[in-house]
């Protein structure tokens, strides 16, 4: 067994580091990066070249570390399809815990760097960060070298790069627009940027890595993206598929695929368009679809597929707190979504009773206020309706589907906050600051803003104690106060409470009884 690495800095991090390059486990993909001096290039564990020597291999936490040390990225394993780093994630929810004012400001700047860049939005720089975030940008510099390695800059210019990357080799987009996609300010600095770190220009990557499939008649722009096993891939589609809405969505657990229809809104714009995604299991991969409509906003519908799938888990060290407790669900992933909105409204019609009968609410609400979409895939003819639709639409029209007036209250709220900008739920947000938005609304307690929190923005450590079901599968049901009893027991399971409520319901889904 090869233990599990976040930093690999010291000698037997390192020994370990060679040990997973030569067996190529897909479970390190992304957890580390391999420079090769011999050659100036540096890989994912699993590429599939000749294992270079010993001697001749340095170990980085981080591409931008690789990138900074001078290495180019492997044109064979293509280091920008690696899962994002684990240590980001767990590193936000340690911070907290420990009230590291630092290390909470550098995982928050690491996030926002992560986060696609925005159409017609101001190009993104350290200083307008710093901003953001509320200091200057000298202290950003020293805090998040200090956290990372790199600094703010290094960071941000090989994240961009590696997003350009990707869109030169797996799409036909224009060389500017994938400038404009990847968050830089002209074609121009774009291409100085790539020829500096890559030794070649856009171009000459493209007509090098070209895939065969953009020559084919196949509709709409492919993307790949990777994984790390184990992924219990049938559970996943599988619950989605259990809350399935027609028109909307296709789950095919059987083909391992997933098709939907999704909107977004930047500034005053709104595109709307679909994505069809297949598992490739055998090589822990995704093959992506996306129509052409959605081509000027790809960087945030990769960011999004990523999370409805949760493509970026780390599954030992998720297995490493949770396998104890819940041994069968080391494949398990946490379900997200494409529209933080969409997966709100659904969990206020999923208040209080089963989930066949929320599933009728929110197809009762798509077939009355959906706009109608034209797609090639059978069954997408629906978008979920838009939050200015739902804060405009009156009592009557609601509770003639079905819905009550304090839901009506709830999703109204919801929609009127989302509409005004006032309420974000993406997955780049403050998470305790979003909780506390939605408490405040009428008709959210603490089950459905952790519900949101877990699903909507991806919160690994979101916990619903007052969750019925949840109190089944943990065998607290009959005890005077099971909300308490089930927060106790899950202190034990942090900062993955939300895969543990994960397990816990496949746990009862296992038992054939029925789960939010």
């Amino acid at each position: 067994m090869i233990p599990r690495m976040n930093h690999p800095t010291s000698p037997t991090d390192m020994d370990a580091c060679y040990l997973a390059l030569k067996a190529r486990d897909a479970r390190f993909d992304g957890c580390f990066f391999t420079g090769v001096t011999s050659t100036g290039i540096y890989c994912r564990p699993v590429c599939r070249v000749r294992t270079p020597k010993r001697e001749n291999c340095r170990f980085f936490s981080l591409a931008a570390q690789a990138e900074r040390a001078g290495f180019r990225p492997c044109l064979r394993c293509r280091p920008e399809l690696a899962p994002r780093q684990p240590s980001l994630g767990m590193a936000q929810d340690k911070a907290w815990s420990m009230q590291d004012a630092s290390a909470i400001l550098a995982t928050q700047a690491a996030t926002l760097m992560d986060a696609p860049a925005v159409p017609d939005a101001p190009v993104l720089t350290v200083q307008r960060l710093a901003q953001r975030l509320g200091i200057s940008d000298r202290h950003l510099r020293r805090i998040f070298e200090a956290q990372w390695g790199v600094s703010p800059l290094q960071y941000l210019q090989t994240r961009r790069l590696l997003s350009a990357k990707q869109l030169l080799t797996d799409t036909p987009l224009a060389v500017a627009r994938v400038a404009e996609l990847s968050g830089f300010a002209s074609v121009r600095r774009f291409n100085a940027a790539f020829a500096s770190h890559y030794g070649l220009n856009p171009t000459q990557l493209r007509h090098t890595q070209l895939s065969s499939h953009h020559l084919t008649a196949q509709e709409g722009l492919h993307v790949r993206l990777s994984y790390r096993p184990p992924y219990d891939v049938a559970a996943l589609l599988n619950f989605l598929a259990t809350r399935q809405i027609t028109t909307l969505e296709v789950v095919d657990p059987t083909n391992a695929s997933l098709g939907k229809t999704m909107a977004l809104t930047y500034g005053q714009q709104r595109v709307t368009g679909w994505v069809l995604a297949h598992f490739d299991a055998a090589r822990c991969r995704v093959k992506l679809q996306v129509s052409d409509s959605l081509g000027e906003v790809l960087p945030q519908v990769i960011a999004r597929v990523r999370s409805l799938l949760d493509l970026d888990a780390d599954p030992l060290a998720i297995n490493s707190v949770l396998h104890a407790d819940f041994p069968q669900g080391d494949g398990l992933r946490l379900p997200g979504t494409l529209d933080g909105f969409e997966l709100a409204v659904r969990a206020v019609l999923g208040q209080q009773i089963t989930v066949a009968a929320a599933r009728t609410l929110a197809q009762r609400l798509v077939t009355r206020f959906g706009e109608p979409i034209t797609t090639p895939l059978p069954g997408l003819t629906r978008l979920f309706p838009a939050p200015q639709t739902l804060a405009a639409a009156s009592a009557d029209e609601l509770g003639a589907l079905g819905i009550v007036k304090q839901r009506q209250a709830a999703i109204q709220a919801l929609a009127r906050a989302v509409a005004s900008g006032q309420l974000n739920l993406d997955t780049a947000v403050n998470v305790q600051t979003t909780l506390t938005q939605l408490c405040a609304l009428p008709g959210i307690g603490d089950w459905t803003a952790n519900y949101i929190a877990m699903r909507a923005l991806h919160w690994p450590d979101a916990f619903p104690a007052g969750d019925v079901a949840l109190h089944k599968a943990l065998g607290v049901q009959h005890t005077p106060h099971p909300a308490k009893a089930a927060l106790a027991a899950s202190q034990a399971w942090q900062p993955w409470r939300s895969y543990a409520v994960i397990r816990a319901w496949a746990s009862l889904s296992r038992s054939g009884k029925n789960t939010q």
